[in-house]
């Protein structure tokens, strides 16, 4: 029996510390509102942008289904979610060379587990990993944690590491008002997440420097930038950060939906390298 490990630095999962990771925004998978391509189209889509990002100079690539709009949650995912998921994630991981990671939206947290146990993927994006909260598509009532631990022991998935947003953007938190940044950081440690990523309130927002501190003091996991990543903001967020995850500001015309922009990528890698 395998135990999965603590990283003592985000470089034990993805190579380097400080590392730079790029989003891929699949298409619209099947059966969601805006699909129109077959997933052999969405794969190879997929696989392009990730060698694009590879070639610019970035450390991984995380794999989501952004397009999926509006999103469902947890239990309303389909087996159609998972099978295309798959036929995407196994061509990006054979079009690079890169650490691969997978997110499914919403609430996807075994999905996307595992997506990344069959393909090859080395971690996961965990939206509800401690705490409840409300997002856009409804009330998120249990943390993700002790199912999805067991769930990774029981498929063998130990090596997939778990990246946990806390306090995560396009959420209410109400219910958590009295909890610091600090308390989901220390809460997520507690639980067992291999890194934490904390985020403005919407896509494309940044999170404010006082926070990224706030949780680099309260636990000993990376901590990582989930939103609002510039080529401007990326080298000030890396001082107080392991890792930044961009999406937005490397499209074309830095719209989120837009395909990547080889220029723009370089120029963020270039950026945070400096």
């Amino acid at each position: 029996m395998t135990t999965a490990p603590t990283p003592a630095s985000i470089a034990s999962c993805l190579g380097r510390d400080k590392a730079l990771i790029g989003m891929v925004h699949v298409g619209a998978l099947p059966g969601s509102p805006a699909s129109t391509l077959p997933v052999r189209e969405l794969a190879r889509a997929a696989a392009d942008e990730a060698r694009t990002l590879e070639q610019a100079g970035f450390d991984s690539v995380l794999v989501e289904n952004m397009h999926d709009l509006p999103y469902v949650h947890g239990k309303h995912l389909g087996p159609e979610v998972v099978s295309a998921m798959s036929a995407v994630v196994w061509e990006v991981t054979r079009a690079v060379r890169i650490p691969v990671g997978v997110q499914i939206l919403s609430g996807g947290a075994r999905h996307a587990l595992a997506v990344a146990q069959t393909c090859g993927a080395a971690y996961i994006r965990v939206e509800n990993f401690v705490f409840s909260h409300i997002a856009e598509e409804g009330i998120l009532p249990e943390g993700e944690a002790g199912t999805l631990l067991r769930y990774r022991r029981e498929i063998g998935a130990d090596r997939v590491r778990i990246f946990a947003d806390i306090d995560k953007k396009h959420a209410a938190h109400a219910m958590t008002a009295d909890l610091s940044l600090a308390d989901w950081a220390h809460a997520a440690e507690f639980f067992k997440a291999d890194g934490v990523i904390v985020t403005g309130k919407f896509t494309g927002r940044p999170p404010t420097p006082e926070h990224l501190r706030e949780a680099k003091q309260a636990s000993k996991l990376p901590v990582l930038v989930g939103s609002g990543a510039t080529a401007a903001s990326v080298r000030a967020m890396l001082a107080d950060s392991d890792a930044v995850i961009v999406g937005t500001w490397i499209k074309q015309g830095g719209h989120w939906a837009n395909p990547v922009d080889l220029a723009r990528c370089k120029e963020f890698v270039a950026a945070g390298r400096a």
